[in-house]
């Protein structure tokens, strides 16, 4: 339910705010006369998606480029091929001219041919590391532009707190969204100084609480893995985990019974040697590291080959804001775990991908910004 709400509101903020994105930006410019840069549309875009938010992702997409006068080409995920045909119905139902919204079922061959057919202008993939490096090969050598949306192990830093009880709530809530199948789900958590032993033993118990459940059930906190292999691989860096001699504080085992299920999960004195130190944790599974002080805590969140999003919790929200400032990532929230809304640009840095989403700046990326000059008469 939460996913369709923020889903209508990405719709109905482009089509209230979308005209305004396309006006003409008049330039003041040396020696007179009129320039304008006028947006106008590249042609058809390929975009690919993944199954974690079926029908969010697909809107970040479809929207601005809808709006801006792209056509679209669909590829979603194949384990959800029900959600995938809804939006396709969806659009048609709404009115949208024939053919400016097609989904394809396409294998990862032929989303190679799609990209390099000379009509498609550029492609937007959101996804994992191994698929946006394949994509942007691909995109590349063909020369068309791509919007990268990849993996995140948002560091959730912690460097004080008036009330750590909300602090923890906010550290298991961040985490367990979506049974933690999410990019921007807090994953590594960085504790200051003498707050580590009680938030551990806090987060600790609150995350062991959380029974798994009906999926359909609205009271469920804990619902499935995608897939056998998702809950495999998780547990695997788990496991390599302990086995190097981190500290298994709560979890790591697989959920006896039906279903793809995972025990929330607590790791601590992890290294760097560890598969959970570098990889992203998808699924309920949290990494709580101790640090000194604000600077060993920007050191050790900056410490990562990914740049999503991330959250500095702190009484003091100036210091929060210095230390966010210093945060390699693409989206920083202070007092709060990382949330999306319409009106707020999308996207990350470093391996967590390239391109912006969402506000105006996802009408930015797929656009022709032409010049149109007209000089002074002399």
């Amino acid at each position: 339910m939460g996913e369709v709400s923020i889903v209508a509101d990405i719709y109905a903020y482009y089509a209230n705010e979308g005209p305004g994105f396309l006006k003409d930006e008049h330039l003041d410019v040396h020696g007179g006369g009129e320039a304008v840069v006028r947006s106008t549309p590249i042609g058809v875009l390929l975009g690919i998606m993944p199954w974690n938010y079926p029908y969010y992702q697909v809107a970040r997409f479809a929207a601005p480029n809808l709006m801006l006068g792209n056509t679209i080409m669909l590829k979603h995920a194949s384990n959800c091929p029900q959600a995938a045909l809804a939006i396709e119905e969806i659009f048609r139902d709404a009115g949208l001219p024939h053919g400016a919204y097609l989904n394809v079922f396409a294998t990862s061959d032929q989303v190679a041919e799609i990209i390099a057919d000379p009509r498609i202008q550029g492609v937007s993939l959101t996804g994992s590391e191994r698929a946006g490096s394949a994509v942007a090969e691909v995109a590349g050598r063909n020369l068309k532009k791509y919007v990268l949306e990849l993996g995140g192990s948002d560091p959730f830093i912690v460097l004080d707190a008036d009330d750590l009880d909300k602090t923890v709530a906010a550290a298991v809530s961040g985490r367990m969204d979506n049974a933690g199948q999410a990019c921007t789900a807090a994953k590594r958590f960085i504790v200051v100084g003498d707050l580590y032993d009680e938030f551990v033993e806090k987060f600790t118990a609150r995350m062991a609480r959380i029974l798994p459940g009906d999926p359909l059930l609205p009271e469920t906190r804990l619902g499935p893995l995608s897939s056998e292999s998702a809950v495999d691989g998780l547990l695997e860096q788990i496991q390599d985990a302990v086995d190097k001699g981190a500290t298994l504080r709560t979890g790591g085992h697989r959920v006896d019974g039906p279903g793809s299920y995972v025990e929330p999960t607590v790791l601590t004195d992890v290294t760097p040697d560890m598969r959970a130190f570098s990889e992203e944790l998808f699924g309920p599974a949290a990494v709580v590291y101790k640090v000194a002080d604000a600077e060993e805590a920007v050191e050790l969140a900056n410490n990562s080959p990914y740049g999503l999003g991330g959250a500095v919790f702190s009484a003091d929200v100036v210091r929060a804001k210095e230390v966010a400032d210093r945060l390699e990532t693409g989206m920083v929230f202070i007092n709060s775990t990382t949330q999306t809304q319409a009106d707020l640009p999308f996207g990350g840095a470093k391996r967590s991908g390239v391109g912006r989403e969402l506000a105006r700046f996802g009408m930015d990326e797929f656009v022709n910004k032409k010049l149109i000059r007209v000089p002074e008469k002399r």
